[in-house]
């Protein structure tokens, strides 16, 4: 597929004006293909030639102000309209489109429960040309007209208020100006809540055979819309921009969810089947603030072009937990920010793919590359960059800022030195710097702490390696003087890096602290490192720090230190051994149970430590087990019996938790706890194929079928292995979800024999699939699929081999350089863990 260049959308963008889309959709032409009819309204400046995406089954008809073309002049995606004359113009596009079943262009799901079927589109970056003929750059906002014929017993949601006309056609509201990937539609059977708020219709929407658990969690989620709602009018002047707020959750969605204006689709596993714990509904309501954030930034103020993606993203990701966290019960969501999104941020800043939060124009030069930043870099980093401007700017002068730019360039497009512009009239302080150091920069910098002791003071050095100025607080604090565990924090210091006085000291009155936490309050985006003192302090006193966000910033601070080869892994693993037993944050739990069971665990231990590192995770989720049997904190149980499962070296204590259907003491299994627990069993060749099929007939949802995807994968079996990896990239049968399914229970460091001739097979034969497939198959084989277990030179040569021979597709390129690099990471630590 050819993809669009900046300097493409430049040229077209100077040549033409687009007014109007009237698009009629035919969703009852059968399971392979629908009808899509464009009539584009246009103005040319001046006489030229340009081009109109669309990518069909069938081109049946073009014609342009009435005169038929060729449709076999399609080139790939592009239709030729050549001798264009200044004035105005209409061009009419009929065409037969593909289904699609990777969560691409229109997507259709056949519900396995029920049999019911349901197509949503995802027309971000390029896919709109799956739906219909367009104009597709986001610079070229127009109004839309939509009609779809649907069948019977089927409900159209759109970006506006829809109407069913009879016989099935229904025609949604004229939108205000769009761009083309943020038009949407959904159609099916859907289970429907309704309500209004202000005078503006609200709805939330699911398939069917998820009504009872959408309908026990509706009041959650209306109430989560509403605050952000009301919360979002008391920061911005602007008001909504559009005429009802629905968001559906839809099935085998490839991202968490999308800012459709007026119709946000959501991925359907935010509608929980299972038993979830606080934090997990944390981020099903933050990604609903997120997503109400973009009718703001994105929707109403689109980016010109997709180097400024940052504009959409971190502005949502700030808004979405600083609102969540001021309008909602969810009043400590910085914690799991700091803990488990920072951290993804952090990690691919320090990836040779890290790109500057803003890069330059010339640095995506096309979709295609644009399509890559969307990653840890625009959401997390740039969201910290924000939090960090906030703390310098000031809320007021900040929010004043964003206010302007909304009025300035409302249902317009918008770049970086806009909004900087807007933000520079309301303050005094040099914006325009601010955004060169830190939005135009890459990679992290570090705020070492030294500590010297004089008599009756005690001076505190702040040493930055990195180039960024921050606004920090520090932490000081002692010991109690009553338990002389539990550490008191004496005083919270801002301080300005690098204004700093000029002997580089800063004086702390009274004795020598017991701990010295730099980037306290977790303000600004940097890596920590504690004074010796301090850091043995947080090692043996952690859970004793009384703030769970300064808790956060700590483990923060050890889990970079395990990375870069500063502290042992299996240090880390007792710290957390030692501590997490009392941590009162899930969030923490959950953010340092991850890392220790997936990187440390699965990674950096060797094959002969990891038996030790999953025994010492298996006696610590013990632990929280017995602590939680009062029913005191159900959160922190279910966390520890997920992680114990994952965890279980020996089949039999999970085995009769499966066979007696619950853990002793609670909770009674669950689907997903059922499936995680046979998943375990089966890598550990404690079950068969029959026990994998008796449990789909007793869920033979769409979820269940991905967990027996997962489990047939994970059998340590020859014949099991070839025939999952014949379905993952010979068959071209699987949809995305069960690709993912597959390709996760591939790979399992327990069965390293097995798998090892295949890891020579995975380079060519993940390059092969996502040419054929495409970026949403090619991101699911880089980031699932790949041999990250093969921790060896080997794997590394084969992988730089296939980058640098093999020409694999952007998506996939990105997936592997990034997997790479964290595997030589990897080898590095085990390497020096050795040596020691």
């Amino acid at each position: 597929m050819s993809v669009l260049t900046r300097d493409e959308a430049q040229t077209r963008a100077r040549l033409i004006d687009v007014q109007r889309y009237r698009i009629d959709l035919d969703l009852t032409r059968g399971a392979d293909t629908f009808d899509s009819t464009t009539v584009i309204g246009f103005t040319t400046r001046t006489a030229g030639d340009t081009f109109v995406e669309v990518r069909p089954a069938a081109l049946r008809s073009v014609t342009l102000d009435g005169h038929a073309l060729d449709p076999a002049a399609l080139d790939d995606n592009r239709l030729p309209l050549t001798g264009l004359t200044p004035g105005p113009h209409e061009l009419r596009v009929e065409a037969a489109m593909a289904y699609s079943h990777t969560g691409e262009g229109m997507h259709r799901f056949t519900d396995p429960t029920d049999g019911e079927t349901y197509t949503y589109t995802q027309l971000f970056m390029e896919d709109v040309q799956r739906v219909f003929a367009a104009f597709d750059q986001p610079d070229l906002k127009a109004v839309f007209d939509l009609t779809v014929t649907a069948p019977d017993g089927w409900t159209v949601l759109a970006n506006g208020v829809t109407e069913h006309l009879g016989d099935g056609t229904w025609r949604a509201a004229t939108t205000p100006l769009l761009s083309t990937y943020l038009v949407a539609v959904a159609a099916g059977p859907f289970h429907s809540v309704r309500t209004e708020h202000r005078g503006l219709p609200f709805g939330i929407h699911c398939r069917r055979s998820l009504a009872p658990y959408l309908d026990a969690d509706a009041e959650e989620i209306l109430d989560i819309t509403r605050a952000c709602y009301d919360r979002y009018h008391e920061k911005f002047e602007e008001p909504y921009p559009f005429d009802s707020y629905d968001q559906a959750f839809v099935p085998e969605f490839n991202a968490g969810a999308m800012e459709n204006p007026g119709l946000v689709t959501f991925r359907d596993e935010f509608i929980h089947r299972s038993a979830v714990t606080d934090t997990e509904r944390q981020t099903r309501a933050m990604v609903i603030a997120h997503e109400m954030a973009h009718m703001w930034f994105g929707d109403l103020v689109t980016l010109q072009w997709w180097d400024d993606i940052w504009l959409n993203e971190s502005f949502a990701e700030y808004m979405g937990y600083q609102t969540l966290t001021e309008a909602t019960r969810f009043t400590g969501t910085w914690v799991d920010f700091g803990v488990a999104r920072k951290a993804w941020g952090y990690d691919a800043d320090q990836r040779p793919s890290t790109h500057p939060v803003a890069p330059d124009a010339d640095a995506v030069p096309d979709t295609a590359s644009a399509l890559l930043n969307f990653d840890g870099i625009s959401y997390a980093k740039g969201a910290s960059a924000l939090r960090q401007l906030v703390a310098w700017l000031g809320e007021k002068d900040f929010l004043a800022g964003i206010n302007t730019h909304f009025k300035r360039h409302k249902f317009a497009n918008a770049t970086l030195a806009d909004f900087i512009a807007s933000l520079a009239h309301h303050t005094d302080r040099d914006v325009h710097a601010w955004a060169d150091t830190w939005l135009r920069t890459t990679g992290v910098d570090t705020l070492t702490a030294t500590v010297t002791e004089h008599p009756g003071q005690t001076a505190l050095t702040l040493t930055r390696d990195g180039s960024r100025p921050h606004r920090v607080t520090v932490g000081i604090y002692d010991r109690d003087l009553i338990d002389g565990a539990t550490l008191v924090r004496r005083e919270l210091s801002a301080i300005d890096i690098p204004d700093i006085p000029a002997d580089g000291e800063h004086r702390l009155p009274g004795p020598r602290p017991a701990l010295v936490v730099p980037n306290d309050q977790d303000l600004t985006y940097a890596k920590i490192r504690l004074d010796p003192h301090s850091e043995e302090a947080a090692l043996r006193g952690l859970s004793r720090v009384p703030d769970p966000l300064t808790r956060a910033v700590l483990w923060n601070c050890l889990r970079d230190m395990v990375r870069d080869g500063e502290l042992e892994p299996l240090t880390y693993l007792e710290a957390a051994r030692a501590h997490l037993p009392g941590e009162s944050e899930l969030a923490n739990v959950q953010g340092v149970l991850a890392f220790a069971r997936t990187q440390i665990a699965d990674h950096y231990t060797t094959p002969t430590e990891r038996p030790d590192a999953l025994a010492l995770l298996t006696d610590l989720c013990t632990d929280l087990i017995r602590r939680t049997e009062d029913g005191s904190n159900p959160g922190l149980r279910l966390t520890a019996v997920r992680t114990l499962i994952d965890s279980a070296a020996h089949a039999d204590t999970i085995r009769d938790w499966y066979d007696s259907g619950s853990v002793p003491g609670g909770p009674e299994l669950d689907p997903e706890l059922r499936w995680r627990i046979l998943g375990r069993l089966c890598v550990l060749g404690a079950v068969d194929d029959a026990v994998i099929e008796a449990e789909l007939t007793q869920d033979p949802s769409a979820t269940g079928r991905q967990g027996a995807a997962h489990c047939r994968a994970a059998l340590p079996d020859p014949e099991a292995k070839r025939a999952a990896w014949d379905a993952m990239f010979t068959t071209d049968e699987l949809s995305n979800y069960l690709f993912t399914a597959t390709a996760q229970g591939f790979w399992q460091p327990e069965q390293s024999d097995l798998l090892r001739p295949y890891v020579a097979r995975y380079f060519p034969d993940a390059v092969a699939v996502a040419h054929r497939r495409g970026p949403a198959i090619a991101d699911a084989a880089g980031r699932h699929a790949f041999p990250a277990h093969a921790i060896d030179a080997h794997t590394l040569a084969l992988g730089e081999s296939c980058i640098e021979d093999d020409n694999p597709i952007p998506a996939l390129r990105r997936r592997l350089a990034d997997q790479l690099d964290d595997l030589a990471r990897a080898l590095k630590i085990r390497t020096a863990t050795a040596a020691k």
